[in-house]
């Protein structure tokens, strides 16, 4: 990190000697200008911004003590190291009050002066890269809780009040509308049922990072990328009202944007449903519930819908026979056993009422539902590895109705076991759990999940050492350093890039916790790696 000075004294044979004697380049430290008195000093201060100055104390028009003054008048946190061949203590006096870094002596020892220039130079560096760590965590502080606020509103568990947001002074928060994009991974719960947390995890982290990159080439987009559960993501694009021209165009071009990235970077194909909007935030929950039943209901790969224009997706549409599908996956969220029953019967009840040409329509319909009850029981942990590949087996013989209601009311009964046999603490260490994996490259902590699950932060750590026998220090670490060990192998990014996507962006520190980890430097551990599977 460059540092950046001007160096003063009226005396051109000592200005001479400062540029040349001292090793700057090698100091990392950059001349941006001299001057010969503090007035002209006092203007290269204004045009460049140094960190650091060197000024002697008497020189003509403007000395070293009045310059000194009107720098502090500016503001600013420049360092000045004062010289000077005057050694009474009025002006050390002076300069000290003026937060003057050090006080170096005419004749100059230009040993001295080099080895006092390095530590302040240090100063300066340490001071600017905390502040740019600052400014990193609180701008990701910022995101995080604009993307909880945004997951909660889509989810429906808040009401989406304009109130809630944080926005530009110049706008008016009940202004905001947006553009939704429903991201699906093609048969992502079929083929992923025999894998480990692990590699789930990895691709899932994988493809979010694809689709956060996807729409970077329009800069002036502000759009947030929100994973709603596995293999499933919702891209909020938001505008203000007088500012909203996007065409249908424009949203379809995103789309096969998005599509090919993923196609490009990931072994997945995804499909996509959107609407263009403009959609108010009250609206958004009731958007993603009907984007996700268009791609629901559509069985081919590789899907690109729009709600606006797809028959399909005007037949989604209707709420009426989805919602009682959507009363059981709340009363699953909830550990609600009576709603849970309550939305089997009553899509029993709808099913009893139906014509029989309306059959070959209902069983794709429950088709589908049991694929979506399986990815959100998968989510909330109410299903067991080998319970869930026993109900895909089931799932590849029902010919029938009867035979899909069968496996419906089995993955009820299902839910209610577990749900009964979660205690409310087993529940927020999964939420716990959810949390952090949806927000590893963030700088989380503990008071954060605390806060984000209602409790205190002390009765959080006692409730997570207990579940999960580890610190949340140690989980979180353990999880970065998996997360990081699989991106090194199977992503060509650098340990800077791989770093910052697992929550740390010091290159030096995150290679001391992987060391301390695995043994190996990032770097060496890439390299045996790769040696290894090519042998």
């Amino acid at each position: 990190m460059s540092v950046k000075a001007i160096l003063i004294d009226d005396e051109a044979p000592i200005l001479n000697n400062l540029k040349i004697v001292l090793p700057w380049e090698d100091m990392q430290i950059q001349i941006v200008g001299t001057a010969r008195n503090g007035v002209e000093g006092l203007n290269l201060v204004r045009e460049h911004e140094p960190d650091l100055i060197l000024c002697d104390i008497r020189m003509p028009v403007m000395d070293g003590m009045e310059f000194l003054k009107e720098v502090r008048q500016l503001g600013g946190e420049v360092e000045v190291l004062m010289l000077t061949g005057y050694q009474e203590f009025e002006y050390a006096r002076i300069a000290l009050q003026h937060s003057v870094r050090d006080y170096i002596l005419k004749p100059i020892n230009y040993e001295e002066l080099e080895n006092t220039v390095r530590k302040v130079a240090d100063i300066i560096r340490n001071r600017k890269m905390e502040k740019k760590m600052a400014e990193r965590r609180w701008g990701k502080v910022i995101s995080l809780a604009y993307e909880k606020m945004m997951f909660d509103v889509i989810m429906g568990f808040s009401a989406g009040h304009p109130s809630y947001f944080t926005v530009d002074d110049k706008d008016q928060a009940d202004q905001l509308v947006y553009t939704l994009l429903l991201v699906d991974l093609d048969q992502y719960a079929q083929q992923t049922v025999s894998w480990s947390d692990n590699e789930r995890r990895l691709w899932n982290f994988a493809v979010r990072n694809v689709l956060q990159d996807a729409l970077q080439g329009d800069e002036w987009l502000k759009y947030a990328v929100l994973q709603t559960r596995e293999g499933e993501w919702c891209i909020l694009v938001q505008f203000y009202k007088d500012r909203f021209e996007i065409e249908e165009n424009d949203v379809a071009n995103w789309a096969s944007m998005i599509q090919d990235a993923v196609r490009n970077h990931i072994k997945f194909t995804v499909s996509l449903a959107w609407d263009s909007g403009p959609v108010p935030m009250t609206g958004l929950s009731s958007t993603f519930k009907r984007l996700q039943r268009v791609l629901l209901l559509h069985p081919d790969d590789e899907v690109l819908v729009s709600v606006d224009e797809s028959s399909i997706a005007r037949q989604a549409a209707s709420v009426s026979q989805w919602q009682p599908v959507e009363e059981i996956v709340s009363g699953m969220k909830q550990n609600d056993k009576k709603k849970i029953e309550q939305g089997l019967a009553t899509l029993q009840s709808s099913l009893l009422q139906m014509s029989e040409h309306s059959i070959v329509r209902a069983e794709k319909f429950l088709h589908y539902v049991i694929i979506h009850l399986l990815r959100e029981m998968r989510e909330l942990e109410l299903l067991s590895k080998q319970e869930e590949e026993q109900a895909w087996d089931r799932l590849q013989y029902c010919v029938s109705v009867k035979d899909l209601m069968i496996v419906i009311s089995q993955l009820v009964v299902q839910t209610k076991e577990h749900a009964m046999n979660k205690k409310s603490s087993e529940l927020m260490m999964i939420a716990a759990k959810d949390y952090i994996q949806r927000n590893l490259s963030s700088d989380i902590g503990i008071d954060e999940i605390a806060d984000y699950l209602g409790i205190s932060c002390s009765y959080f750590s006692l409730l997570f050492k207990n579940y999960y026998s580890e610190t949340f220090v140690e989980y979180v670490t353990k999880q970065r350093m998996e997360l990081a060990k699989s991106m090194l192998l199977m992503t060509d990014k650098n340990i800077t890039q791989i770093g910052s996507l697992v929550g740390y962006s010091e290159r030096r520190y995150f290679s001391r916790v992987f060391q301390k980890y695995t043994g190996l430097t990032p770097s060496e551990y890439r390299e045996k790696e790769a040696q290894s599977s090519s042998v």
